[in-house]
């Protein structure tokens, strides 16, 4: 039945029998094993399974009495992130905003970085090489500094700056820029679709630092002060992303997984209680404000030649005995000043005129006006206004020129 009793004096009979066949079996199969790799082994070479990019190190150890073969094995890892961070990273750049000391200072005049922000090295042409970053980064310098991967710094001039996208534009000789950015497609952007920030996060310490994240959001809507008075002058539109950005990153890129520029990183929400939200404007609405800014040193866009004020900021009194609005209207821009010569003055607009529609489009406030006159007119062309004047609803319609900024 297969069973032995251990302790029977017959339990190895038939054993040695069998010695000569097992081992004959065994040395077989190591036969057919070795014959096994050497085929094998060129085969899985070719087909790329066991790659070149693995490189290891081979030691024998006997002390044992056994062969033991000890490796240390190294990889090659490439990964679509990191073949976007190769495609992009060297075109990202520190700015540094040297600023001039007060001659009350310690300084005695001396010139000194008042702040370092990122930049993004987009063209080259003439000899020269433009960079993108942000208005805030470049605003109140005295000279401005490209600051290389390598640690070589550059003089850079300003070419022109906008406030109210939070833009700038410089230019540096290009001797030693070997490397542009590449601006992708905002527009095709998704929500969970994986990017990538580079900047230079508190100056030149963490320098070409790189962060991952998601867009976590489209088409958001921020609120700008522009001139801290603590009225809202402008809504800026941007991505928002969880992306690590923090201060220095501003100006620098976020990329997606083809190593494009999709944006350029702005600001962050910094509160206690919040985490994650960093902003970035779409490159897609950046680049006719780039255009602008390296073409003409400021961006091209229709002008009017008003002073407004919101309806809403005005208290409800005057409303009525000052503006004359009907008491079922509560939005519009009411006019503070007309420049003389100026398109609204052509087209008759006076003081104290309430603004409350322009071609068709409904204007609750200042911020409305402007995104349809910067967002939706061009320079030369025709406006449709309605507006309330004593009580009375009327209509004009204007020429739209490109002298200044309202």
């Amino acid at each position: 039945m297969g069973y032995y009793d251990d302790h029977s004096p017959n339990r190895y009979q038939g054993q040695k029998g069998n010695r000569g066949g097992i081992f004959f079996a065994g040395l077989v199969g190591v036969i057919l094993g070795a014959i096994l790799v050497i085929i094998l082994v060129p085969s899985l070479t070719e087909r790329g399974i066991l790659q070149s990019d693995q490189r290891a190190a081979e030691s024998t150890d006997t002390s044992g009495g056994e062969n033991v073969i000890h490796q240390q094995v190294s990889y090659d890892v490439k990964t679509d992130t990191t073949k976007a961070i190769n495609k992009t990273a060297d075109a990202v750049v520190g700015i540094n905003n040297i600023q001039s000391t007060s001659f009350w200072t310690d300084n005695n005049n001396m010139d000194e970085t008042a702040g370092t922000g990122s930049g993004v090295i987009y063209r080259k042409a003439g000899g020269k090489a433009f960079v993108v970053t942000n208005h805030h980064v470049v605003e109140g310098a005295t000279r401005l500094e490209v600051s290389m991967s390598n640690g070589t710094k550059i003089p850079a001039k300003l070419l022109g700056s906008d406030i109210w996208t939070d833009l700038a534009v410089l230019e540096i000789d290009a001797a030693k820029i070997k490397k542009t950015a590449e601006f992708g497609d905002s527009d095709s952007l998704k929500v969970g679709e994986p990017v990538i920030a580079i900047g230079n996060p508190l100056g030149p310490t963490f320098s070409g630092s790189v962060t991952q994240g998601i867009i976590s959001g489209l088409e958001r809507t921020i609120p700008v002060d522009i001139n801290q008075d603590g009225v809202v002058d402008w809504q800026s539109e941007v991505l928002q992303t969880d992306a690590a950005i923090n201060p220095g990153n501003s100006g620098g890129a976020l990329i997606n997984m083809a190593g494009q520029v999709i944006g350029i990183n702005s600001m962050k929400i910094a509160q206690n209680a919040v985490e994650g939200i960093g902003l970035s404007i779409p490159i897609n609405s950046a680049k006719p404000i780039i255009h602008d800014l390296e073409t003409f040193g400021s961006v091209k866009r229709p002008y009017m030649g008003v002073d407004l004020k919101s309806v809403d900021e005005i208290p409800a009194y005057y409303q009525q005995e000052a503006l004359k609005l009907p008491r079922d209207v509560t939005h519009g821009v009411a006019i503070r000043q007309v420049v003389p010569g100026s398109p609204a003055s052509h087209a008759g607009l006076q003081e104290l005129d309430v603004i409350i529609e322009m071609d068709g489009v409904k204007i609750s406030d200042v911020i409305d006006l402007r995104k349809h006159l910067y967002q939706d007119k061009k320079i030369g062309e025709k406006m449709t206004v309605k507006f309330y004047r004593n009580g009375k609803l009327q209509e004009t319609r204007l020429t739209l020129t490109g002298e200044r900024m309202q």
